[in-house]
């Protein structure tokens, strides 16, 4: 009985490792996608969206030789 305490334990343990690994990880990755200076290489495209969470106007722009997009604030 004493090892599925354990075995519980043990996933407890993981499972919030993972969310907070998670959360750290998805926060830099968002940042890096966005803000007030537009990289070298970048060009602007028609896009334009609104980011729900902060309700700034978001410009899009890509890069042709890497395929990424970058999101200028407004």
């Amino acid at each position: 009985m004493g090892w599925i305490l354990y075995l519980y334990a043990m996933l407890f343990i993981v499972i919030v490792v993972l969310i907070i690994c998670s959360w750290f990880i998805w926060d830099r990755r968002f940042k890096t996608k966005h803000g007030p200076n537009i990289p070298i290489g970048f060009t602007r495209t028609k896009e334009v969206s609104l980011d729900p969470t902060t309700k700034k106007k978001l410009v899009v722009y890509f890069n042709s030789e890497t395929g990424e997009r970058f999101y200028k604030e407004e």
